[in-house]
């Protein structure tokens, strides 16, 4: 590809290079294509076991709407939507497990080869590169191991300063135009009461000057509704998801990133995903930097910012502080993502604090059921093992296991959970030893 330029060609001849067999990637979140989409899904009849990558899927896929019982495409994701999830459960889409913060290495050292390689990204600029805009990811890695590469344009898309975040044309085969179709948005949810007393108690852990890593969800997003209200100030940002809560302290003047040693004076992320709010505050704003994934998720690049906050819901944790986050037993509902690099980033960081919340129950067939369990439910994966758990917060309090027994840690966890069922968890740790007699 070294110094070629790129042709321009219709979205139909950009699939007919697609043959039976081929691993294609389809890049990442915003960056995945549509035309190209569509025009390789009319191809479906005459195509077989073709594989295609991809992660977090915000609109339907025209390839397997066109194709429901996976017989010409096999979808490989390596984090689902509620979308990629809906496919999963029809048996089309598979996951990938995965640090989010390792796949370019994954790419770079083990994946099969990428036989076509088609990314949404920004019109070529007058220094001959297609910006990625806010989704940068492994997008790098996908374009040096692919044989051929694909850029579909799409204006709409906002224009982020950052590193790698863009290929240039020599890297480039073919061009296709897109449709020109604003980012798809993440609308935000109102905090819940529980959201808020949750995001409450992490309140009181968070000082000025914190940097801060917030997961996707309402309690993550409650803490910068509540930091908007508090005079804590000076924070930084260093996560792997830019968020609207984020982007609304950057606009009210809560974020300064002064105190940070990595990227001083900038907001860094990997992926920015949310309303056109957040989408307007990236655009050509030289405040944020918009870095590979392994520059923002490694724990050894984390630790290096001092007083990081890293706050990640999750769905289940038993009495030992071991925390389900990406699945219902068997059923993949999500994916590790970054929330496991970010646990153990945050605990290195000098000062820093990781929190995992959760609400306390939630409603199933009409019957209120504890999050704080005994066991997990059969079959649920652990993305954070118990060694690796710091502070773990329900609407009832906060409890920090670092450094607790087994007998303690289940005390702690019995005390976060709803009243209702405490005596239940408190008689079944004694049935199974985690809490000795008399202790």
């Amino acid at each position: 590809m070294g110094g070629k330029t790129p042709r321009h060609i219709s979205a139909a001849e950009a699939a007919a290079l697609v043959k039976s067999g081929d691993w294609l990637d389809y890049g990442v979140i915003t960056g995945q294509p549509d035309v190209f989409d569509a025009a390789l899904a009319a191809r479906a009849p005459e195509l077989r076991n073709v594989k295609i990558r991809n992660c977090l899927s915000l609109r339907p896929r025209a390839v397997l709407e066109a194709d429901p019982r996976g017989e010409h495409f096999l979808w490989f994701s390596w984090h689902f939507s509620g979308y990629d999830r809906k496919k999963h459960d029809a048996g089309i889409s598979h996951y990938i497990p995965v640090n989010l913060g390792e796949i370019p290495d994954y790419y770079r050292r083990f994946n099969d080869p990428v036989d076509v390689a088609i990314i949404q990204a920004r019109p070529m600029d007058a220094n001959g590169v297609f910006n990625f805009g806010g989704a940068n990811l492994w997008h790098r890695a996908i374009v040096e191991m692919a044989r051929i590469v694909i850029i579909e344009t799409n204006p709409a898309i906002p224009l982020c300063h950052g590193e790698d975040n863009g290929v240039h044309a020599s890297e480039v085969d073919f061009v296709i135009e897109g449709n020109g179709a604003p980012p798809a948005e993440l609308p935000g949810t109102t905090p819940t009461e529980v959201d808020r007393a949750v995001a409450r108690h992490i309140m009181n852990e968070i000082e000025d000057g914190a940097c801060l890593q917030i997961g996707i969800g309402g309690m993550p997003n409650a803490v910068c509704t509540l930091l908007l209200e508090s005079g804590v100030r000076d924070l930084g940002i260093h996560t792997e998801m830019l968020t609207d809560g984020l982007a609304e302290l950057y606009r009210a003047g809560r974020v300064t990133n002064a105190r940070k040693r990595l990227h001083p004076g900038r907001s860094v992320y990997s992926f920015a995903l949310g309303t056109r709010a957040l989408y307007d505050t990236i655009n050509d704003n030289p405040d944020f930097a918009c870095l590979p994934v392994e520059h923002t998720n490694m724990p050894h690049i984390i630790m290096q910012n001092e007083k990081v906050v890293a706050i990640n819901n999750t769905t289940q944790i038993d009495l030992q502080g071991q925390a389900a986050s990406e699945s219902d037993g068997h059923r993949h509902i999500s994916g590790t993502g970054g929330q496991l690099q970010f646990v153990r980033g945050a605990y290195a960081s000098p000062g820093g604090k990781s929190f995992i919340c959760l609400s306390s129950t939630y409603e199933k067939r009409g019957e209120r059921r504890s999050r704080i369990v005994l066991n997990l439910t059969p079959g649920n994966i652990v993305t954070a093992p118990r060694s690796d758990m710091m502070y773990v917060v329900t609407e009832y309090g906060i409890a920090n296991l670092k450094g607790k027994s087994v007998a303690d840690r289940a005390k702690a966890m019995i005390g976060l959970a709803h009243p209702e069922f405490r005596d239940t968890l408190h008689r079944q740790a004694r049935e199974h030893g985690l809490i000795p007699r008399g202790y």
